[in-house]
């Protein structure tokens, strides 16, 4: 449940970001950079600040981290 949770809220914040981008201001490019950094970080230190907030919330792990 928290892997489905996870993908769809990454996947929501990069179209809003894209869509801000095109609609508001081109710097809102780097709120997709951010992300796609933090993907990147994670998949080396299995620690996710998204998991972390999602665990909090009452949401059960499956297994794995946000790379998975």
């Amino acid at each position: 449940m928290l892997n489905t949770y996870f993908r769809v809220i990454v996947g929501f914040m990069v179209i809003l970001s894209v869509v801000l981008t095109f609609y508001v201001n081109q710097n809102w490019m780097w709120f997709t950079v951010f992300i796609g950094l933090n993907l990147i970080q994670s998949a080396f230190t299995k620690w996710c600040l998204l998991e972390t907030i999602l665990m909090k919330l009452g949401l059960k792990k499956e297994g794995g981290s946000c790379a998975n």
